[in-house]
């Protein structure tokens, strides 16, 4: 009897990749010197940051954490501010240098080999940090403060795990140039079947693109009285809003100027004569949804205490209802400040019905602080003289 020739099987392997998910976040503590006296083991924190599918948030101590230090420090920790169980990470915190010269203070895990491995934070508030980072006294007096402000930069590293089971071969396929492809079929005026005049300025474009990226045109072209037309004009807008409008349904992107405008601006009243607020409402006039949010996104980095109650007028005639969402918060979270603004004047004056739904708004969260939601009443603010300055959280 003979014995059947076995079978080969090739094989198999795997690879176990342990690595960091990094992120960083700065954080400006503009107003250090009234920040002071808030009282030891209170803090101010950043803004929420994601890095590696968890938030964590930076949090600075005027007056120290450790009562037994009797404020000679300030501490400062970076805390685990969502759900979790045992997150393991590594740290790095920076005190800017502000002269120039690079002498920067910095406490890292990175780069070194550490002896009990990386940090653990075993919940939600778990907290690494030092609680005497550093000499007030000191600090007063060095190049980390400069105009009464301090800035920490903070990087996260979230250890996790994988097994690498990628392939050895892979095409790589290019980035789509749809947009690109169709920018030029609207600057070469190929094919064009519509001419727009817009304050003695001309513009061609195809009613196909126009209909099939905005539900208005498509109306106006294929279901309404201007189905024929080949010439139109538009009496109110003007004519670098139009081309922007353009570029966006063609390339689906913004304009380099949409940038500079928003970055230049300098006073605060004139937020709703920016070209991105321009844009924003005619987005809104258009249907065109993702160009309503890139410009929401644009106006809501120049929301600040003197320039919130205009861009929330804004946000609420044009249909922005996130920009609104974040400019009722940022609001509430620095009342009092708000309510001494121009800004605020200007809304009480001007739109009554929307300054009663921003009371409204602070009329719930102060429902929600009596529940035990916050530790801290809305309406004290108002209370506070001078000290509410301090509260206010800076976009970053």
């Amino acid at each position: 009897m003979t014995n059947s020739p076995r079978l080969l099987v090739s094989p198999s392997s795997s690879r176990s990749v342990t690595e960091t998910v990094n992120g960083s976040h700065k954080f400006v503590i503009q107003g250090y010197s009234l920040a002071k006296g808030m009282g030891i083991g209170k803090h101010i924190a950043s803004d929420n940051f994601t890095v590696g599918g968890y938030q964590w948030a930076i949090y600075f101590y005027p007056d120290g954490k450790n009562p037994e230090d009797n404020s000679t420090y300030v501490s400062v920790f970076i805390a685990l501010a969502s759900e979790g169980t045992d997150v393991r990470a590594l740290f790095e915190l920076t005190l800017v240098d502000q002269s120039g010269k690079g002498k920067h203070k910095v406490h890292s895990h990175f780069d070194r080999s550490l002896e009990s491995g990386p940090y653990t934070l075993k919940y939600r508030g778990s907290m690494w940090g030092y609680k005497r980072f550093f000499r007030r006294a000191l600090l007063e007096t060095s190049d980390f403060l400069k105009d009464d402000c301090l800035k920490i930069n903070c990087t996260v590293g979230v250890v996790v795990s994988a097994i690498d089971c990628s392939q050895l071969h892979s095409i790589q396929v290019p980035e789509s140039d749809i947009g690109a492809q169709f920018g030029l079929l609207l600057e070469n005026m190929e094919g064009s079947d519509v001419t727009f005049y817009v304050a003695g300025e001309k513009f061609h474009a195809h009613k196909l693109v126009l209909a099939a990226r905005s539900p208005t045109f498509r109306s106006k072209f294929f279901e309404g009285s201007e189905e024929d037309r080949e010439e139109i004009v538009i009496s109110d807008l003007e004519p670098k809003v139009f081309k922007a409008i353009l570029h966006f349904i063609y390339r689906d992107t913004l304009t380099e100027d949409v940038d500079s405008a928003t970055s230049s601006l300098s006073c605060m009243s004139l937020v709703s004569d920016t070209l991105t607020a321009k844009l924003l409402a005619a987005s809104d006039k258009y249907g065109l949804e993702r160009l309503r949010l890139m410009c929401e996104s644009h106006l809501c980095k120049d929301i600040s205490v003197y320039s919130v109650a205009r861009i929330l007028v804004l946000a609420d005639q044009y249909h922005a209802s996130e920009l609104k969402s974040i400019c009722l918060r940022f609001a509430v979270e620095n009342l009092a400040a708000v309510m001494r603004s121009d800004g605020f004047e200007y809304l009480k004056e001007n739109f009554p019905a929307l300054q009663s739904e921003l009371l409204k708004t602070v009329a719930g969260c102060e429902e929600d602080c009596s529940s035990g939601g916050k530790s801290r009443s809305v309406w004290a603010q108002l209370s506070d003289g001078d000290t509410n300055s301090r509260r206010v959280r800076q976009r970053t």
